[in-house]
This record gives C-alpha cells, structure tokens and sequence, in this order.
C-alpha cells in the first residue's frame, strides 16, 4: 500500500513539475482566482524555496534524510503499525524523493528556464547544470491576504504585505500534510513508533 501510494503521489508531482517547466516562462504566473496563482519559479534551497546552506549540502542531506526515511518505513509496515501513521510517513517520503529527483536530474535533462527560453527536455547542448545541482520546480501560490500596512506602524509603515507569501510545490505539500497529520492524530502514537526502531527485530 506504502509504496503504491508513493509512486502515484510520485508521478502527480513530477507530471506538474515537467509540465510548467516545459511550458512556462521562469516567473510566469497564471491567475487561477484572486488567492491563487500558478507562478513558475525553481530555488537552489529547501521547502517553501527557502535558501539557507550550500546547493550539494542541501541535495546531499536530502539524499541521505530519504534512506533514513525509507528505511524506517520499512520497520514500520514489518511491524504493521496502524495504517494511517504509515500514510503520514509516506507522504513525508513522497515530498522529500519528488525534491531529490529535481535536485538530482533536473540540471541534467533539463535546459535552463529564463523569462525568455522556455526549458526543453534532453535539449542538444546538453542541461543547465551538472548532476547534483539541479534546481527545484515550485508553481503553487497563494497570496490569501495582499495589501499595505497602516502608515502609522513603525518600520513596516506603508510597505506592501503579502500574507502566505511562500512559493510551494506538491512535494511540499505532501510534506506539510504529511507532518501536521502525523502530529494531530498520532502524536502520542510516535513514542511506539520510536520504539519499533530501536528493537533489533528485523
């Protein structure tokens, strides 16, 4: 069931991806409705596009969280530990392999998006970046309150003000889901998981 679900949730995330790469403008945007945007943009980071470390210390922790990720998923479905808790840790799983694949091959299948080059796949000259060093595809937007702080207010006075500014993938997605679902229905459930790990039953 596990890996099902990760190789359906797997293939929307990489279908989107390839999709808006292959067919929009680096920061083209698309109005769906007021508090919705497609917006096509990539970063070197983590989730949510925020760049904090080095882009191979970043692809390598993710290659390296993922083994650990998949080997405790396998614990988890040997022990059968209830379904819903093995869901969340798939979705996790999902989020964090559909950010390795655009970090890993993007640069090399891809060509480079700008706001004038649209990206091809397997272009002739060869991709944007080498192996390790690919770039990852965020799209969803959703900029649910846009206006300006009150003038009076000290520092921030009458600049303009997004709220929910971050721009997000489906792996992302899977990710927060993921993760807020582990934490509201099977907080107390993690303790057991946890234990399930430190046996040396195989």
């Amino acid at each position: 069931m596990s890996v099902a679900l990760i190789l359906l949730l797997l293939l929307i995330d990489q279908c989107l991806k390839i999709y808006i790469k292959t067919h929009m403008y680096l920061h083209e945007s698309i109005r769906v409705t007021d508090w919705f945007y497609i917006f096509f943009t990539e970063n070197n980071g983590a989730a949510f596009g925020m760049q904090i470390f080095g882009k191979l210390f970043l692809t390598s922790f993710r290659i390296i969280a993922v083994a650990v990720i998949i080997w405790c998923l396998y614990k988890f479905v040997k022990t059968h530990l209830k379904t819903g808790f093995l869901v969340c840790v798939s979705l996790i799983l999902t989020g964090a392999l559909g950010n390795i694949i655009d970090s890993v091959f993007y640069g090399v299948f891809f060509s480079e998006s700008t706001f004038s080059h649209i990206a091809h796949f397997l272009p002739n000259g060869g991709g944007y970046a080498p192996l390790l060093y690919g770039k990852v595809v965020d799209m969803f937007y959703f900029p649910l309150i846009e206006t300006e702080w009150p003038t009076w207010m000290p520092f921030v006075g009458g600049q303009h003000f997004v709220f929910f500014s971050p721009i997000f993938n489906f792996a992302d997605s899977c990710i927060s889901v993921g993760i807020v679902a582990l934490l509201i229905f099977y907080g107390r459930y993690v303790n057991h998981a946890f234990d399930v790990l430190k046996s040396k039953k195989s």
